[in-house]
């Protein structure tokens, strides 16, 4: 007897729609690192004030992302900041690399535990720059003390921690005016709040 009879079309199993959270959170990440290699270039073409001292424009995303990525993809953005500022300096394997890790990780703990700490108090981003800023210099010229300058790294402490706290608050105003008027950010920011 030929078989003639049809199969039943059952449907095509897809994929989860990448919009989902997990997707987002990872275009977003990887966006926010290549935003941060871009203004490492444009920082490591500026001239310093003071040989270690940079303004610390590449920490902007980092500032944007305390309110936008979870834990996790904030330590990975912090990590590729280091390590994409490292590769284009040629600082990689240096102490250099290492004070930019203390530095970046002490100022992107700052940021994050004063954002979860102070949030019902709305701690503004230029509240959190300054602090990040102050921390990570002071991470700095501790590392400096140990493993440069020894006890005359003090010395630089006025210095380094003036330079930061103007650029602190430089950069903290540019993220305040641009968080309050970018319709990117307000979207951005909407999109991960619905998917939390």
């Amino acid at each position: 007897m030929p078989w003639s009879a049809e199969k039943p079309v059952t449907p095509v199993e897809t994929p989860a729609a990448p919009s989902s959270r997990g997707g987002r959170v990872r275009r977003l990440t990887a966006f926010l690192a290549a935003l941060a290699f871009f203004l490492s270039t444009v920082e490591y073409m500026l001239p310093r004030p003071v040989p270690f001292m940079r303004l610390g424009l590449a920490n902007l995303p980092l500032l944007f992302a305390v309110d936008l990525l979870p834990f996790g993809s904030y330590l990975v953005l912090a990590l590729v900041k280091v390590i994409g500022m490292s590769l284009l300096t040629g600082s990689l394997f240096s102490y250099v690399a290492l004070f930019s890790l203390a530095g970046t990780l002490a100022s992107a703990l700052v940021m994050r535990g004063l954002r979860k700490l102070i949030k019902p108090l709305n701690l503004s981003y230029l509240g959190l720059c300054v602090a990040g800023a102050m921390a990570s210099n002071l991470v700095q010229v501790a590392l400096a003390r140990v493993f440069v300058f020894g006890s005359s790294a003090r010395l630089m402490l006025p210095a380094f921690l003036g330079l930061g706290l103007v650029s602190g608050i430089a950069l903290g105003l540019f993220a305040q005016a641009f968080a309050a008027r970018s319709s990117w950010y307000a979207r951005v920011t909407d999109e991960m709040n619905d998917q939390s």
